[in-house]
């Protein structure tokens, strides 16, 4: 038997030897998303009271600007998973929420922003909206058609003008997943941080602030980064909890200590002495930015706005056939007055060629 005959013999014999072991493995398949036949039961408005059925605290949720609840069921099956949905006064107010009631049991979703989820369900931020998702033990639906409907309630990632406008991230170094809380009012602030004077934060100011728990060592520190809308307010509210709290004075246990950057006021509670403090605040950095504020545009109808547009288009038009005009006549005039008084110059005699004159013999 020749060669080339032998070599595609070889090879499909070994095609055949291995497809034993390719059907004992079974096919791989990695689904990018879960696919399950959710759809929606039903939906309807009700009290926004109703989120003590989940937890919830409607004091809580009025204070991020919460008005009502959209009660929701999704059907899979006989299976029947009950949603809330929250509207709530902006994407950061969301935000909040979903902040406020994470905690470290929950874990963040993989490959889905601002959900994190666990045995008893999921919390979801997307835009203006804060989702829960409830889980009862005794439902049947596995991890893979819950994730489905995760999905197919709310997507896998917000807008990206909604993510702009959240507050930037805490550093990640030494933090405890899930401690991390936005707070834009004072009860909320109170709950969150029961031993500190939250009425010194100055919500009433315009201030947000960002709570988060860093493990270092033995020792868990508590980090308030507190937003102030100029440097002169951060200023001022930080020489009065400088006052009246005693920051930056080792007192032992239950010492606060702070510092102020540009409109930004950092306060560490519960660490261990000034440097461990520090440490912490130095993961922190400030830049400042110059940007152009934008005309608000009122509240004129659309087509006001369009016929400015069109009037301002027209009037810019108008413009430049006015500065053409006038710089046609102001060509024709400089001609004239350099065939008067600079006779012998050519920019004065357009019309007249000149000469040229080959000498070809």
């Amino acid at each position: 038997m020749s060669r080339a005959l032998t070599m595609p013999l070889q090879i499909l014999f070994s095609l055949l030897a291995a497809l034993p072991l390719a059907w004992a493995q079974g096919p791989s398949v990695i689904p990018l998303v879960p696919a399950a036949n959710w759809r929606q039961a039903s939906a309807l408005t009700v009290s926004l009271d109703e989120v003590r059925r989940h937890g919830g605290d409607p004091v809580v949720d009025r204070e991020y600007g919460v008005k009502s609840l959209e009660h929701r069921t999704y059907q899979l099956g006989r299976q029947m998973i009950d949603v809330f949905v929250e509207e709530a006064s902006d994407a950061s107010s969301a935000y909040g929420l979903f902040t406020y009631y994470q905690n470290e049991k929950l874990t963040p979703e993989k490959g889905m922003q601002l959900t994190v989820s666990g045995p008893e369900g999921a919390l979801m931020a997307r835009g203006r909206f804060f989702i829960w998702v409830t889980r009862p033990s005794n439902t049947q639906v596995s991890d893979n058609d819950f994730r489905a409907l995760m999905i197919f309630i709310a997507g896998t990632r917000s807008s990206k003008q909604a993510l702009a406008g959240l507050p930037s991230p805490m550093p990640t170094t030494g933090l405890v997943v899930g401690s991390e809380k936005f707070l834009q009012g004072l009860e909320v602030a109170r709950r969150v941080l029961p031993s500190f004077r939250t009425d010194l934060i100055g919500f009433t100011q315009g201030a947000e602030a960002q709570v988060a728990d860093y493990q270092a060592g033995h020792a868990r520190s508590t980090i308030l980064v507190v937003s102030y809308p100029t440097p002169q307010i951060a200023r001022r509210q930080f020489g009065v909890m400088e006052k009246l709290l005693g920051v930056n004075q080792d007192h032992g246990e239950g010492s606060l200590y702070g510092r102020r950057s540009g409109s930004f006021v950092f306060m560490v509670l519960n660490s261990d002495s000034p440097a461990a403090a520090g440490k912490l605040m130095d993961e922190f950095t400030v830049s400042n930015q110059i940007s152009w504020d934008e005309l608000y545009p009122g509240d004129k109808p659309f087509s006001i706005q369009l016929l400015e547009l069109i009037l301002g288009n027209a009037a810019l038009v108008l413009l430049l056939m006015m500065f053409a005009i006038v710089g046609g006549l102001l060509i024709v005039l400089s001609r004239r007055v350099a065939a008067r008084w600079f006779p012998e110059s050519p920019w004065g005699h357009p019309a007249e060629g000149s000469i040229i004159t080959l000498n070809l013999k």
